[in-house]
Parts: C-alpha cells; sequence; structure tokens
C-alpha cells in the first residue's frame, strides 16, 4: 500500500488485518470506535467476519470461540470496556487461547474522561484478571508504531498462545501521521501436528505450535477448570502445578522477546537516563536532545513490552546512569517495576494525572533539577 496518512485506529484495523486477522467482535466506546468502524468496512472484503455485540463481555467471549473456530481474532476498546473484559481474558489465558486486545486508554476510573488521554490500564493490563496468568503488554508510541505492534500482538500471541493486550491512548488513536504499510506483513510459522497426534496442552508445546480449530478431525476439550494435557477439567494437584509451570514457560519465552523490543536513544550512559513507554517517551527525546545541548548526558530506554518487563536492559542502567527519571501519565505505575529492578534510591518518578500530556518544559526542569 506504501505511504498513507493515516490515525493510529486506522491503522490498527489495518495492521490486523494484514496480520490475518479475520473476526472482530466488539462494542464501540470512545476513544477506539474507529477501530470497530473501519473492521466493519474492511473485514468483509477479505472473507472475514465483523460483529458489534451488547456489551464488553460478550465481545471476548466471542473472539475466544472464533480463534477456536479457526479465524485469528481481535477486539478493542478502553477503560470501562476493558475492566469488563477481564473475566474472559483470564479465559484465554487459561484456555491458551490466541486474542489481541487493543485497549486506548483515558481518563480513569470509570466513566472517567472519554475523549482526554492517561495511561491508568498500565497495571490492570498485566494484573486484572485473578490467578497467576500469562498476559504480553505492548505500548505504541506513534501512529507506524500502533500498526506494528498489532500485527507483532498477533504474531505473539498465536506464537505463545495468550492473551495480547496494546496500549494505545486517546492522543495516539486519532492522530495523523505518515506510516509505511507494506504490501505483505510476516506471520509468525508455526509447527502443526497431525490431528490423530494433537493434544491442546501437550508437554513441550508451551509455544510455536499451531492451535487446531474445532472440526478439522480431532476432539478436544476447552475449560477455564484446572485441566491436564487432554483440556479435561483436573483436581490432580500435580497436573494444577504443571499448569502454572506450563504458564511460567510461556512468559519466560516472552521475556525473551521483549528484551528485543527495546528502543535506546541519546547518550549509551549519563547524568541521567529516562525510562518511558508510549506517548510520553515522544516528549522525553526532546528533552534529552536539550539536555545533551546543555552538557547534561542523558539517554532515553523506551520499553515496547511492558510485560513481561525488559529486566535484562534495564539492569544496565545500574552502570550506564547516574539517575533515573520514570514520566508517566498516571500515579506511578510502570515505576514499581522498575523501582525493583534498579532500587528506589535511583528511581525518580515524575507524574502527571490531571488527563493531560506532559510539555517537554516540565519533564526538562523535573531533570535538570534531579541532576543538580
Amino acid at each position: 500500500m506504501g505511504i498513507e496518512l493515516l490515525q493510529g485506529n486506522e491503522a490498527a484495523a489495518i495492521g490486523a488485518i494484514k496480520a490475518g486477522v479475520r473476526f472482530y467482535g466488539g462494542y464501540p466506546i470512545t476513544p477506539s470506535s474507529e477501530i470497530a468502524e473501519v473492521m466493519a468496512k474492511e473485514l468483509p472484503k477479505v472473507g472475514g467476519i465483523f460483529i458489534q455485540f451488547e456489551d464488553e463481555i460478550a465481545s471476548l467471549a466471542a473472539c475466544i470461540g472464533a480463534r477456536l473456530g479457526g479465524l485469528k481474532s481481535m477486539t478493542a476498546t478502553s477503560g470501562p470496556g476493558f475492566s469488563l473484559m477481564q473475566e474472559h481474558l483470564g479465559f484465554a489465558a487459561m484456555a491458551e487461547v490466541p486474542v489481541l486486545i487493543v485497549n486506548s486508554m483515558r481518563g480513569g476510573p470509570s466513566t472517567g474522561a472519554p475523549t482526554m488521554p492517561m495511561q491508568g490500564d498500565v497495571m490492570q493490563s498485566r494484573w486484572g484478571t485473578h490467578g497467576d496468568h500469562p498476559v504480553v503488554e505492548l505500548a505504541s508510541a506513534s501512529v507506524q508504531e500502533v500498526f506494528d505492534l498489532v500485527v507483532e500482538g498477533v504474531n505473539i500471541s498465536e506464537y505463545l498462545r495468550v492473551p495480547v493486550v496494546l496500549l494505545t491512548d486517546e492522543i495516539t488513536s486519532h492522530m495523523r501521521e505518515k506510516i509505511n504499510i507494506p504490501d505483505d506483513v510476516k506471520e509468525v510459522e508455526l509447527v502443526r501436528v497431525e490431528p490423530k497426534d494433537f493434544l491442546p496442552f501437550m508437554d513441550g508445546q508451551e509455544y510455536g505450535f499451531y492451535l487446531l480449530p474445532f472440526g478439522e478431525g480431532k476432539r478436544y476439550h476447552i475449560t477455564g477448570l484446572f485441566h491436564g494435557p487432554d483440556g479435561f477439567p483436573t483436581n490432580k494437584n500435580e497436573l494444577m502445578k504443571w499448569k502454572l509451570e506450563r504458564f511460567h514457560v510461556k512468559m519466560q519465552k516472552a521475556s525473551d522477546i521483549s528484551e528485543e523490543a527495546v528502543e535506546f536513544y541519546g547518550e549509551a550512559e549519563g547524568d541521567v537516563f529516562f525510562i518511558a513507554y508510549g506517548i510520553v517517551s515522544r516528549a522525553v527525546k526532546e528533552v534529552v536532545d536539550r539536555l545533551n545541548e546543555k552538557g547534561i548526558k542523558a539517554g532515553l530506554l523506551r520499553p515496547k513490552i511492558l510485560w513481561p518487563e525488559p529486566k535484562k536492559a534495564i539492569s544496565t542502567l545500574r552502570e550506564r546512569a547516574k539517575k533515573v527519571i520514570l514520566p508517566e501519565m498516571n500515579m506511578g505505575q510502570y515505576v514499581h517495576v522498575v523501582s525493583e529492578i534498579l532500587g528506589p534510591e535511583r528511581v525518580f518518578p515524575l507524574n502527571r494525572y490531571d488527563c493531560e500530556i506532559f510539555e517537554p518544559d516540565d519533564i526538562f526542569n523535573f531533570a535538570k533539577e534531579a541532576v543538580l
């Protein structure tokens, strides 16, 4: 397709279709509604299915069912709708069904500020449903990255067979930027097991194996209860332990992927280093340039995958930075992860939670005070 001028929400929908998504189940909610609008128009053109449901509970349930039927699936929502999805997010995790959820963050909690941005769903994306569940959490900083990370999110979800949450926000969803849309994108390659040999939860197949759809030659069971390799419910303690350890194997592999999804910007070592994600990182890049011009050595570490966190990359800041500043558009959510790795005495949180974005001057002045 080449170069296009698109909104973030439009890029999300096009990226999903390019990645092979053929089912969208959703309920319109600001600021993500344009994703549903584009999917409703474009999915039928490629043989896909769009259904608007009565609520977000039904939407995610339908996505899970569609994927079990063989269609790559996604939905999109914002804060209140994402809250309603938590039960089925846990079901997708337990049943190991791939699904992508795009969450365009807005002011919250509750109805909050539907047309204004925040980053208040970072913890919810990781911990929103109960139990030790696997989930991968991405964060985009541009319209191009919305497209790219939707493709990446679909691939990660299919590869690991876990739910993936892509965090955008009201600004990233609605701003327009030029992006490059390739004619084709790379879809993850998966090992296919013959139906006669297929078990949905076989040992050694925690990731990298194709989920055989219902109706393709093998009857198997799916449940939210603890289960064994064949999918049927169990009360055996050793199988319950086995299941959670299976999740751990998935997340260890996700950690390897996370370490590769990090951008470093500015100086390799510095008086001050920033860790920023999403829309905030754009202002931080300007601040890094300004600080370096003034002789204050500064750099930025930007994780594109927030969970599992790129622990090795963050750990390098122990030697590379005297002080670490973490600006967030919330009251401090990712700072807990970073502080556990680097120690709280080294990390300086900077929080804005009035549903407005950071001005570069806000971050610049805070950084100068922190360094001095």
